[in-house]
C-alpha cells in the first residue's frame, strides 16, 4: 500500500512552478482550506494547481476541507499581537466572535485561538464585550478558531457557506470533501445529504476527528466514511497534549480493524515553516504514522504558509517511503 502525499494549497505555493516542483518530490494530493475563501474565489490557485499539473504530468487529488461546525473569529482590520498578561476585549470594539459563544463566555471560562497557540480567560462579561486577560499571547490573523476549553458547543454539521461551495466542487475537479469535527454518523449523513442535493454525492468523505466526541464515537460513524482524518490540531486543544499520542493510537487501532484507510495531520513538518530542515522527532513521527498503517499524510501551514513549500514534500515523502520500505522489510 502506497501512502498518499498531501500538500495545503496557499500563498506561499501559489505558483505554477513551486506546485510542479511540490508534485515532482512525490505529492500525490493538495488540500483547499475554505474557512478563509470560497472554490469560486481560489478560482486563480487552482488554475495554478492546473498548470503544475500539464508542467509534470501528475494529476493531484483536491481535497477541499468545509467549515464545518468550528467557531472561528470575524474578520479584523489587521493582524493583533496579544501580549500575556495584558487585557483583550471580544465582541463590540474588539475581536469579533460568534454569536452563540455569548452565553458561554463566564468569568473564570478559558478560549483557546488559532488551534489552542493563544488562550485566554475571561475576566468579565458585559451587554456587548468581554474583558478577558491573555493567558498565552501570539499574533492573532483573521477568521481563526475559537473553542471554550472543555465545553462542546453544538452547531450544525454543514454550514450555508459550506453548501455553496458543494454545488462547484465536482465541476472544480474535487475529488474529495473534508468535514471537520465529526461528532457521530448523524454529522455524516447531514453532509451526505447536502453533497446530493450539490450534486457532488459521488465524492468521497474524509471525516474529521477533532475532539473527544468524535474519537469515542468513532466506531459508530467508520461505515459512514471513506476515510478518517486524525486532526491532531483541534484534537490536542480537546485534552492535555501529553494524552494525544495515545488518542491517535487509539482511532488508528480502531481503523486498522475495520480495514478503513486513516489520515494523519497537523504540525508533522511544523519547524519547517521557517527552517530548510526538520527536526528528528518530526521525521519519526512521520515514520511511526506510516508504520501504524496511515493510508495518507498531509502537511497544512508548512506549504501553505511556509518559506520552503517544496523542501516540505521532499522531506515528507521520502519519509513515507523509507518508512514503507522498512514495514515491507519487517513483513
Amino acid at each position: 500500500m502506497k501512502t498518499e502525499i498531501y500538500g495545503t494549497l496557499g500563498p506561499a505555493c501559489s505558483d505554477p512552478g513551486i506546485l510542479a516542483q511540490m508534485l515532482r518530490e512525490g505529492m500525490t494530493g493538495i488540500r483547499l482550506n475554505l474557512s478563509h475563501t470560497t472554490l469560486r474565489d481560489a478560482g486563480s490557485m487552482l488554475e495554478m494547481l492546473d498548470a503544475a499539473s500539464d508542467l509534470t504530468g501528475i494529476r493531484p487529488k483536491l481535497l477541499i476541507d468545509l467549515q464545518g461546525p468550528e467557531l472561528r473569529i470575524g474578520r479584523l482590520d489587521q493582524d493583533l499581537a496579544l501580549k500575556t498578561g495584558e487585557e483583550c476585549t471580544l465582541g463590540e470594539g474588539g475581536i469579533p466572535v460568534p454569536r452563540i459563544l455569548s452565553g458561554y463566555l463566564t468569568p473564570g471560562r478559558e478560549l483557546l485561538l488559532d488551534d489552542g497557540k493563544i488562550l485566554l480567560k475571561v475576566l468579565q462579561q458585559e451587554e456587548r464585550l468581554v474583558r478577558t486577560e491573555v493567558l498565552r499571547g501570539g499574533i492573532l490573523k483573521s477568521r481563526k478558531s475559537i473553542a471554550v476549553k472543555d465545553l462542546a458547543i453544538r452547531t450544525p454539521a454543514v454550514t450555508a457557506e459550506d453548501r455553496e461551495n458543494l454545488k462547484t466542487a465536482a465541476a472544480a475537479g474535487v475529488y474529495g470533501v473534508m468535514q471537520p469535527f465529526v461528532r457521530s454518523s448523524r454529522d455524516l449523513a447531514e453532509l451526505k445529504e447536502a453533497m446530493r442535493a450539490a450534486g457532488a454525492g459521488h465524492l468521497r468523505i474524509f471525516a474529521k476527528i477533532e475532539n473527544r466526541e468524535g474519537m469515542e464515537l468513532v466506531d459508530s460513524f467508520l461505515d459512514d466514511a471513506d476515510e478518517i482524518i486524525i486532526a491532531r490540531g483541534d484534537l490536542g486543544n480537546a485534552m492535555p497534549l501529553w494524552e494525544l499520542p495515545a488518542a491517535q493510537k487509539r482511532i488508528a487501532a480502531a481503523c486498522r480493524k475495520r480495514n478503513k484507510p486513516f489520515m494523519v495531520v497537523t504540525q508533522m513538518l511544523s519547524s519547517m515553516e521557517h527552517a530548510a530542515v526538520p527536526t528528528r522527532a518530526e521525521v519519526s513521527d512521520i515514520f511511526n504514522a506510516v508504520l501504524d498503517g496511515a493510508a495518507s499524510v498531509m502537511v497544512t501551514g508548512e506549504t501553505a504558509a511556509g518559506e520552503y513549500p517544496a523542501e516540505v514534500i521532499r522531506y515528507l515523502a521520502n519519509t513515507v517511503r523509507e518508512a514503507e520500505k522498512y514495514r515491507e522489510s519487517i513483513c
